[in-house]
């Protein structure tokens, strides 16, 4: 007798279906039997951020969600959301701002910060490093984050998008 359970979700906009343990966390699947290796596997407690994804339109910690709870559920990670751009000017903020220095926490930072920027867009400096304080970063020390949020939020809040830099050849 076979304990997998069968699961259907949508994953970065493309129908998975799967046979699994049912005690198989979200960010061990989408990353081994996915090969998406945006979300991190880093402290598997819930604490770091590094594996963040997304559910159902809500930022979850992929270490502490069992996979067979995403049954049925719209899963976005970090390769998804670049794809469909919904990250374009807050990874063109982290970059133009150095907060992006090994990248570990990057995919977790950028999810965290894209919920901030849509849920508080009026957010002062005090209130994103409270937003992202989930988040851990050893690299960056926070402040090249916070300013590249901060980049963001200021432009959106004068109808702008910070675009990429072209580079001329």
């Amino acid at each position: 007798m076979s304990l997998k359970k069968k699961i259907t979700m949508t994953v970065n906009g493309l129908t998975v279906n799967a046979e699994i343990e049912p005690r198989r966390h979200l960010v061990d699947f989408l990353r081994e039997d996915l090969h998406l290796k945006g979300p991190h596997l880093g402290c598997e407690q819930g604490a770091c951020g590094a594996c963040t994804v997304k559910v159902d339109g809500k930022i979850i910690r992929g270490c502490l969600y069992l996979a067979v709870q995403a049954n049925g559920c719209v899963v976005e990670t970090i390769e998804g959301l670049t794809k469909s751009g919904a990250l374009a000017d807050l990874q063109e903020a982290f970059m133009r701002h150095n907060a992006m220095q090994c990248g570990f926490c990057s995919s977790g930072m950028l999810l965290a910060a894209a919920e901030l920027v849509e849920k508080q867009p009026k957010s002062t400096r005090e209130e994103v490093r409270e937003w992202i304080s989930g988040n851990y970063c050893r690299c960056t020390g926070y402040h090249s984050i916070v300013d590249a949020i901060m980049a963001v939020l200021e432009a959106r809040a004068k109808g702008e998008k910070i675009k990429p830099v072209v580079a001329l050849a």
